[in-house]
C-alpha cells in the first residue's frame, strides 16, 4: 500500500468533463488528440507522494493504492487548479507589451502570468486565472512501480527536476556519484533543476554528499564542441 514519502512510477491521461484530453504520458494518445508536443518527454512519470508533483486531488487518490492499480479519479477545482475568480482580471495599455498581444496568448505582467482575453483599441484585458481554473479534471491512471533503492530514487529526482535521464548512479555508504549525459550542462532546466535534486535528495534520502560528473570520450567531446560553436554562432547573429 502506497503512503506519503513513497517514490512512484505511473502513467496517466487527463481529460475535461466533455472528454477533451488535455494531458497524457502516452505519445500516441497525444498525437491522436492533437496535443502532441515534440519538445515534451513522453512515457511514465515519477512522483514522490506528499511533494506536490501532481495535483492534490490526484495525489490523494494514489495514496493507499497498490502497485498495479488501474483506475480513475475526478479532481475538483478545490483540489486542482482552483475555482475561477472573475475578479482576477486587469486591463493594460498595449504599450506594456514588448510585442503586439494576441487573443488567447499567455503573457507575463510583472510576476504574474495570464491569458489575453480581449483587445479593445489600445487596451488589453488579461485574465490571471489558470486556464484550467474552475474545471473538473478526470485522471485515468496506472501505478507501475514503487521505487525501493536509493539509486533509482535519485534517478527519479533528476528526471522530475531536470528532465535528464542520468547514465549511472553509484552509492558508496551515504555518498552518491551521478553520471549525467555530456550535453546536460547545455540545458538551463538542468542547471537550475540540479539544485532542487540536491535539496530533495538530502531531505528525502539517506545521502550526505552528491557528486555530479560528466564522462567525455574523444568523439563525444568533438561533437560537444561543435554544438557549443553552433550556439555561439547563433547568439552572435
Amino acid at each position: 500500500m502506497l503512503s506519503i514519502g513513497d517514490f512512484v512510477r505511473l502513467s496517466y491521461t487527463a481529460k475535461l468533463e466533455d472528454g477533451k484530453v488535455i494531458d497524457t504520458t502516452d505519445a500516441e494518445i497525444a498525437k491522436k488528440e492533437g496535443i502532441f508536443n515534440e519538445n515534451a518527454r513522453y512515457g511514465d512519470i515519477y512522483i514522490v507522494l506528499g511533494e506536490g508533483h501532481v495535483l492534490k486531488g490526484f495525489e490523494e487518490d494514489i495514496v493507499g493504492k497498490e502497485v498495479g492499480y488501474k483506475g480513475s479519479v475526478v479532481v475538483t477545482p478545490d483540489k486542482g487548479f482552483g475555482e475561477y475568480d472573475p475578479n482576477k482580471k486587469d486591463t493594460f495599455s498595449v504599450t506594456r507589451f514588448k510585442e503586439t498581444p494576441q487573443i488567447g496568448q499567455r503573457v507575463r505582467i510583472g510576476d504574474k502570468i495570464g491569458t489575453v482575453e480581449r483587445i479593445v483599441g489600445r487596451r488589453v484585458l488579461v485574465d490571471f486565472n489558470h486556464p484550467l481554473a474552475g474545471k473538473k479534471i478526470t485522471f485515468d491512471y496506472e501505478i507501475k512501480e514503487k521505487l525501493e533503492t536509493t539509486e533509482n530514487k535519485l534517478k527519479a529526482l533528476f528526471l522530475i527536476h531536470t528532465g535528464v535521464e542520468v547514465k549511472k548512479v553509484v552509492i558508496e555508504a551515504d555518498k552518491a556519484i551521478v553520471e549525467v549525459p555530456t550535453d546536460s550542462y547545455l540545458s538551463q532546466l538542468f542547471l537550475i533543476g540540479r539544485y532542487r535534486v540536491v535539496r530533495d535528495a538530502f531531505r528525502l534520502l539517506n545521502i550526505s554528499e552528491i557528486k555530479i560528473v560528466e564522462t567525455f570520450e574523444r568523439e563525444v567531446a568533438k561533437a560537444f564542441e561543435e554544438v557549443k560553436a553552433e550556439i555561439k554562432s547563433e547568439k552572435s547573429q
